[in-house]
């Protein structure tokens, strides 16, 4: 039996229902909509991309927006100023940095430097130390995103045995540690585990984020797990599509048409035949990061606006 897909994108356009909604409540008591600024370094395509799908997130649920873009020779004393400045702009309600940098910049004095009121990635070590000690705080939008799709799915986690494949600061650690505090027993591997298969095969719940296109195949997965596929990877060969997908497959066609598809960190073909749920990329997990992070904007917005109206 073929995997149920679970549709992250469905999920993500309730979250932004419920944000449009609070938006709307807040502006009527506030009579200001949230603002986040975007910060893009450089000119990655892949880094605009996401920029832009954030920016007009915020549009369709009521929100103001702000591109912050600076070229690829901007310097680390520059990038700073520039944040100090967001920093202390009174209609900022949130701003996230986007990642990764180019070459020669310094990524954690750039966390560092966000204040941490408007940290809506949940990156900036204070906010990182009250995720761990349960208070409220901001939680990175990916690791949020996979944990409201399980729970929306009514999918279990207490008791289960969580394979994490993927150790970043910001999908692998904290999402460990969500799946923690839910009563999961987890497990997180990375690029030195040793026998990666015999690992992942003991997961209940499966979680790949690796960024490396159909990184785990069949032989990684236990029949019946629920499987989480947070990786997002630009494939341009059609020959690497053709062994993943299928020579008949309409990916191929779109890598012959648009010069590139999408695949996951999972093997989508393998997978489906061996899990019992899967997020399908795209359409799954993806959608729900930006759903999280309007979330989170909504959430800095309220705290600051409403706590200086008092």
């Amino acid at each position: 039996m073929a995997a149920e897909l679970l549709d992250g994108a469905a999920v993500a356009r309730a979250i932004r229902g419920e944000v449009a909604r609070d938006v709307a409540y807040l502006k009527q008591g506030i009579c200001v909509a949230p603002r986040l600024a975007a910060v893009l370094v450089g000119d990655d395509p892949a880094s605009q991309v996401y920029v832009r799908n954030k920016v007009s997130a915020c549009h369709e649920v009521g929100m103001r927006s702000e591109e912050v873009r600076l070229p690829a020779a901007t310097t680390q004393d520059q990038l700073m100023a520039r944040i100090r400045r967001l920093n202390e702009d009174a209609d900022v309600d949130g701003i996230l940095v986007q990642l990764p940098l180019p070459r020669g910049l310094d990524r954690v004095a750039v966390i560092l430097a966000l204040d941490p009121a408007r940290d809506v990635d949940g990156l900036h070590p204070l906010n990182a130390g009250r995720l761990l000690l349960k208070l409220d705080a901001p939680v990175p939008c990916t690791p949020a995103g996979i944990v409201e799709l399980l729970e929306r799915y009514r999918l279990p986690i207490a008791g289960q045995h969580a394979v994490i494949v993927g150790r970043s600061e910001i999908v692998g650690r904290p999402l460990s540690i969500l799946l923690l505090q839910r009563d999961a027993t987890v497990t997180v591997c990375h690029s030195q585990t040793r026998d990666l298969p015999a690992i992942t095969r003991q997961g209940d719940l499966l979680i790949a984020a690796v960024g490396r296109p159909a990184f785990l195949r069949g032989e990684h997965i236990r029949a019946g797990a629920t499987v989480i596929d947070v990786g997002v990877n630009r494939l341009d060969d059609a020959g690497a599509a053709a062994a993943i997908f299928g020579k008949d497959s309409p990916r191929l066609r779109q890598v012959r048409e648009r010069g590139y598809t999408l695949v996951g960190d999972v093997h989508p073909i393998e997978a489906a035949g061996r899990a019992a749920h899967l997020t399908p990329v795209p359409g799954g997990i993806g959608p729900l990061t930006i759903a999280c992070l309007l979330r989170n904007t909504l959430r800095a917005a309220r705290l600051r606006r409403l706590m200086v109206a008092q």
